[in-house]
């Protein structure tokens, strides 16, 4: 595999947003992201730039890794939020310990099947585990049976915690988690 897997630097805001937007054009985009494509193209550069700082190298609270190709152009992306004990996650619920959360999942099409989300994952839970967490965490789509499978094999398992997705009553989304063993 001739692909670098390392942590975005924050003057790279620009790939940041083009690897984004190209995943929320993803035909299950809307299983696997809280936003649309035209949300995101509407963000101002200053969001980006923000964003993709917040992520970087270095940083200590998140972390983005990313895949690059040999010329150069990023094809897969996956980032790990520290989520602290005593506070509450995005949905609301109460974080109970250290712990990381993946999100924003996203090999391109072309690229998928030949190992790079598991080198992706690897990263990010060696990023992860470097900063102490008890376990790391991830949402999937009750209906993203892909997902759910590769995590599954990944050594995560279901937590039990649903969360409801405010955008469909109807639909919902499943915790996995991974223990530090």
């Amino acid at each position: 595999m001739n692909y670098v897997i390392r942590s975005v630097r924050a003057e790279e805001w620009a790939a940041a947003r083009e690897v984004r937007l190209l995943a929320l054009r993803d035909p299950v985009a809307h299983l696997a992201f809280l936003e649309t494509y035209e949300e995101a193209l509407a963000k101002p550069e200053s969001f980006w730039r923000e964003r993709t700082a917040g992520v970087a190298e270095g940083a200590e609270g998140a972390q983005q890794v990313i895949a690059e190709g040999p010329d150069g152009e990023w094809v897969g992306t996956m980032t790990v939020l520290v989520e602290e004990a005593g506070t509450k996650d995005w949905a609301g619920f109460p974080v109970d310990r250290l712990q990381g959360h993946v999100v924003g999942v996203f090999v391109r099409p072309e690229c998928r099947g030949i190992g790079l989300t598991e080198v992706l994952l690897d990263a990010a839970l060696e990023w992860a585990w470097g900063r102490g967490v008890e376990r790391v965490r991830l949402i999937v789509h009750e209906e993203n049976l892909r997902a759910q499978a590769f995590y599954r094999k990944a050594g995560f398992v279901p937590s039990g915690v649903v969360v409801p997705l405010t955008a469909d009553p109807d639909a919902r989304e499943l915790e996995f988690v991974l223990e530090r063993s």
